[in-house]
């Protein structure tokens, strides 16, 4: 099956690392790193949500409007935009863009900051209810060719339809993430790709079984698998192990300046991370967790630690568990996106097409 990279593009030029100098929202920056993640191989790239954050969905407009072959990963979150607007704005844009348009649904797991935009359920369970509700309408904006009814618990919609429908065929290609029972069960019920974090293989095996099984249970094939992880690189084993701790004791002296702090509360995909941490700083081959630790895991933050025909192998063993989207960024996201594309993404592609050949498998 094809591979992809996922990039990220942010707001402004920050990090764990980098304290921001810049405005919260800096387009010349977004311009720069999107063009450069374009010219350096990524498929697509992801636009993040929060609560107190630019909105995603005109920022994901403008890096369309200024690269020409770049996806853009929409996150967004069920409950604070109808389901019916959120999927013509979508459908809109994905006419307007070629097709290049991907929804990534995050339900939240800090009730807290969900709080900031108004969010009045503080169940997970029954925000994930309220996902799965939202996104059986959203695609029936999508695909309906006659009015429709809708009637649920959070969402009642009398003669639904829109005009504009996606140019992708059957519906925009839609992501989905999260690490408890809830976000599994409505990932095997709507996810064309289910979004992991930088776990090890074996939690890797275990989530996607389970993925595996709900999907069947909806009747539905399995869905494509995706895994966050923050590639450190340099050309030697013992340089990329330098620059890590470089990288973690530049992280902990800039904590208060650059927010990323542990918080008083971890979701269930932090929690699995920390879990991870708890068994050691390097898990299996090269994943490293020190960041993890650090800032209490509620982002991507484990690593992958070598050099890039190293990381590229890891990535082909993650392959082999039925990954086949990689969403990568680094600590410096500019420099690191383009020097990404240099080695670690040729170089992954290239090992997996020979490991594919082996096995007989055509590529698509």
């Amino acid at each position: 099956m094809p591979v992809e990279f996922i990039g990220f593009i942010t707001n402004n030029n920050a990090s764990e690392t980098i304290v921001r100098s810049g405005p919260v929202l800096d387009p010349p920056y977004i311009e720069t790193v999107a063009k450069a993640h374009e010219l350096a191989g990524f498929d697509r790239a992801l636009l993040a949500f929060h609560s107190t954050t630019p909105d995603a969905l005109q920022v994901a407009q403008h890096v369309l409007t200024i690269t020409k072959q770049l996806k853009v990963m929409i996150a967004q979150r069920p409950g604070f935009t109808a389901p019916t607007l959120l999927a013509r704005q979508l459908a809109t844009l994905d006419q307007f863009y070629g097709g290049r348009v991907s929804l990534h649904v995050i339900t939240g797991g800090n009730a807290i900051e969900l709080r900031q935009d108004g969010n009045t359920l503080d169940d997970k369970d029954e925000r994930y209810a309220r996902t799965s509700e939202f996104l059986d309408v959203v695609r029936l904006e999508w695909t309906s060719e006659k009015p429709f009814n809708y009637t649920g618990k959070y969402y009642n919609v009398e003669n639904g339809f829109s005009q504009v429908k996606p140019l992708q065929k059957g519906g925009i290609y839609t992501f989905v993430g999260g690490g408890s029972d809830a976000a599994v069960e409505v990932a095997g019920k709507h996810a064309d790709t289910f979004a992991l974090w930088g776990e090890s293989y074996a939690q890797v095996r275990d989530v996607t079984a389970r993925v595996r099984a709900a999907a069947a249970k909806h009747g539905r094939p399995t869905p494509r698998f995706s895994l966050s992880v923050r590639p450190i690189l340099a050309d030697t084993e013992e340089k990329a192990w330098k620059k890590a701790e470089h990288i973690l004791e530049r992280a902990t002296a800039l904590q208060d300046q650059t927010g990323y702090r542990r918080p008083n509360h971890a979701t269930d995909g932090a929690k699995r991370l920390l879990a991870l941490a708890d068994q050691g700083t390097r898990i299996d081959k090269r994943l490293w967790t020190e960041i993890a630790k650090l800032t209490g895991a509620n982002s991507n933050t484990t690593a992958l630690v070598g050099t890039p025909e190293q990381v590229a192998e890891v990535f082909a063993d993650y392959y082999d568990l039925g990954v086949s989207h990689f969403l990568i960024r680094g600590f410096d996201p500019l420099v690191d996106a383009i020097d990404y594309g240099r080695e670690l993404i040729p170089l992954t592609r290239k090992l997996i097409a020979a490991r594919d050949q082996q096995r007989g498998i055509a590529a698509e």
